[in-house]
């Protein structure tokens, strides 16, 4: 009884506040315990991440459509572009959309919305759709406004793509979720020190002591995701972040780096540049399956898709 009680909202109704208890203690246990059960996705809700993460394909795919590679349009444009389509083949976004043109993506959870693209620069884009049973999606890519990457640009994707690689491929049963961070922070500090950039070498860096690459990557590789973006995010910790893997979870891999424009640790060409790619991964078995798939990641695969979405022309859902 006690149990059951603790799935009652308190501060609505000062009745029920006089029948339980809100110390919080039991409340965080319970949402550690409801946390830790959703750790692991049977098949029904994998195929509900899939629908989800299927339709936000779809969404991209509308959104590249009207972006044009010699002018500018509105954030918020492409925002609701993606909109229509979240609340065509689902229930809604499942969370605010980010998009993030030129220096915004340098911004961490920009949502203002309210920039232009610029022919030349990055468009940054964070987006999912979260389906009609209310799983949710949670992909970011990043494309050249006007149809190619720069040569440093490429390159600074080159090591976010390596990085995002090998931290899916590290993805197995019993592996810690504190290494597959680790593996990709290492390859985003190796790429930060070929680049130029690093003042000591990646080994240097990557010194708990030092961590200086942290400067340019200021996020984790990821978390796990389902019914929520942030899902299971009240597991206790040892359950969770300082954890293993388990075939079921479902998590982000999401490497990025990121040069502020008044960086002047980097080359002026680097400065306002934000690059990030995120994807959906199950656990199985056997490793890692990636559930957004659909959407290219290597540059060159991106460039393809770009134009042939270009070609296509604007669609409704």
């Amino acid at each position: 009884m006690n149990q059951a009680r603790r799935g009652v909202r308190c501060g609505l109704d000062p009745r029920v506040d006089a029948v339980v208890p809100t110390t919080g203690i039991r409340d965080r246990e319970l949402a550690a315990a409801i946390s830790e059960l959703k750790l692991v996705k049977d098949e029904w809700e994998i195929a509900q991440l899939q629908d989800a993460i299927d339709a936000t394909v779809r969404g991209f795919e509308d959104v590249a459509r009207v972006v044009p590679a010699d002018r500018g349009v509105s954030e918020r444009l492409i925002e609701g572009v993606f909109g229509l389509r979240a609340r065509h083949d689902g229930n809604d976004v499942g969370y605010g959309s980010i998009v993030c043109a030129g220096p915004h993506a340098t911004i961490l959870c920009w949502k203002r919305n309210d920039g232009l693209t610029v022919p030349g620069q990055l468009l940054l884009m964070d987006m999912g759709i979260e389906n009609n049973h209310l799983y949710t999606a949670d992909v970011t890519r990043t494309l050249p406004v006007s149809g190619a990457f720069s040569p440093l640009q490429r390159e600074v994707y080159d090591i976010v793509y390596a990085s995002q690689q090998a931290g899916m491929e590290a993805i197995k049963p019993g592996v810690k979720v504190a290494d597959v961070h680790l593996t990709c922070m290492r390859v985003l500090a190796e790429g930060l020190a070929e680049l130029g950039v690093l003042r000591v070498s990646a080994d240097e860096a990557m010194d708990p002591a030092s961590m200086l690459y942290r400067r340019w990557t200021l996020h984790s590789f990821g978390h796990m995701l389902g019914i929520d973006v942030h899902d299971c995010a009240a597991a206790r910790p040892d359950h969770y972040r300082e954890g293993e893997l388990s075939a079921g979870n479902v998590l982000t891999v999401e490497p990025g780096l990121y040069f502020q424009p008044e960086d002047d640790m980097v080359p002026a060409e680097l400065r306002g540049v934000g690059i990030r790619l995120e994807d959906d991964i199950l656990v199985t078995a056997e490793g890692a399956v990636n559930l957004s798939v659909g959407l290219p990641r290597r540059a060159e695969e991106v460039e393809a898709w770009l134009a042939t979405q270009r070609d296509a022309g604007p669609r409704l859902p």
